[in-house]
């Protein structure tokens, strides 16, 4: 009998296994959302209890063993215990969310509902600080606060702006404990379970907008702001290639030492989340990205496929049939989350033109429509649509598209599950 793990690695390979792999919750772009994880254990019935919000900045549950078990799911990340907002995942606590849903939170994850209605969240939990994280009221998930210093922008003097001190801020070399920490948990991920194994690395998110305002940071350095972020990758593009030329270094020095401490237990590494694309076509241009972008993912690819057997996982959201061919040509093997609604990403026309050199990781059904608006039957048409497609051949994970939300109805979720069950 094929394993999880022997499935993952052949679809990886573009080889069709017994069934199409099927992964949620083992990266922070293929969860689910605490509310409706909460709930979908409720339809499986499993023990109802409260559900472990692993990523506070989406709100992302923690899927434990028996979910995976009950809907067969073949992938589960290795990740750390950090958190965009610089506090560990320990010293669980309670919480309820804004729709009633009870939830554990770690320790530095600030509970207290402000006067206005909003939860504000605060770097590495310090109260004392401004805050950088707001989860409206009524809201899901938090919304970063710029802190950008008011006299620093896209105006600034070049000694204002200094990418290694922004770089400090972000990076740094793996600790002795922070290895031993990763070396532990992939051997006990490894031992413990069939599933294959991605890692969490995360580190060649070159310009990933979600890190720009430094919401684990004190004291954000530099430009920090969305707007003058973006601009600056064309008004400066010395800083912006500063910054990844610093980052690159740390990367490369972190790479062999995670090589060191995970072995081949993992099957493949998340490198990079940074976005490229938009509802309607990519929001850089080809040549933007081949000169900004591509040679530092090259570069990460390049280490990667020489020193090791993983495959390189990138996130881009949106239309990305324009930049596609110049990922391939860096190096990278796997995309995700494959946004089906956005403009050109039909599955035929992706799985004709890419399916052989890249593995579709998502693309299994619209967070953005069927599954959040769509009926239980409008759910399972895409299911089986998606996996007539991409499942051909091997060379896809089934995931849906990007993070499932906390609204989707109860009964498009057990829809979704039930379909990929019946047509994997």
């Amino acid at each position: 009998m094929t394993t999880s793990r022997e499935r993952v690695i052949m679809a990886l390979h573009h080889q069709e296994p017994d069934q199409v792999p099927l992964d949620v919750g083992a990266t922070a772009v293929s969860g689910i959302a605490a509310s409706a994880l909460y709930r979908l254990r409720g339809a499986l019935g499993l023990e109802q209890r409260p559900v472990k919000v692993h990523e506070p900045f989406q709100m992302l549950g923690q899927v434990d063993d028996d979910v995976l078990d009950a809907l067969g799911v073949d992938v589960i990340g290795l990740s750390d215990d950090s958190t965009f907002f610089g506090f560990a995942q320990q010293d669980w606590k309670p919480f309820v969310l804004f729709d009633g849903t009870p939830v554990l939170v770690p320790g530095g994850f600030n509970t207290e509902i402000a006067e206005d209605g909003n939860l504000y969240q605060y770097p590495q939990g310090n109260r004392s600080l401004p805050a950088s994280g707001r989860m409206p009221s009524g809201g899901f998930y938090h919304d970063a606060i710029e802190r950008q210093e008011p006299h620093i922008g896209l105006n600034s003097a070049a000694s204002e702006l200094d990418p290694a001190e922004w770089v400090r801020d972000m990076y740094h070399v793996f600790t002795d404990e922070e290895l031993r920490l990763i070396e532990e948990r992939a051997a006990r991920l490894y031992d413990g379970t069939s599933r294959a194994i991605i890692g969490n690395f995360g580190q060649g998110s070159f310009g990933d907008i979600a890190y720009v305002p430094g919401t684990a940071i004190p004291h954000p350095k530099g430009i920090r702001a969305v707007a003058d972020w973006y601009m600056a990758t064309a008004l400066r593009p010395e800083y912006v290639r500063g910054i990844f030329d610093l980052q690159l270094e740390i990367v490369l020095q972190n790479l062999p030492l995670y090589k060191e401490a995970v072995g081949d237990r993992i099957v493949a590494i998340f490198i990079s989340g940074t976005d490229f694309g938009a509802q309607q076509g990519s929001f850089i241009s080809p040549r933007a990205y081949r000169e900004l972008f591509k040679p530092y993912h090259k570069a990460i690819n390049d280490w990667v496929h020489e020193n090791t057997s993983w495959k390189t996982f990138y996130h881009s959201c949106g239309s990305m049939i324009r930049l596609y061919d110049d990922f391939i040509d860096a190096g990278v093997d796997i995309v995700n989350p494959v946004q089906i609604s956005a403009e050109g990403m039909e599955p035929e026309a992706l799985k004709a033109r890419w399916g052989d050199q890249l593995v579709f990781w998502g693309g299994g059904v619209d967070t953005q429509g069927a599954l959040a608006f769509g009926t239980p039957e409008d759910v399972e048409h895409q299911v089986q649509e998606t996996i007539s497609v991409f499942g051909r051949g091997g060379g896809f994970i089934f995931n849906a598209v990007h993070n499932i939300q906390a609204t989707v109805p109860t009964e498009n979720l057990v829809a979704l599950f039930r379909s990929v069950a019946r047509y994997r």
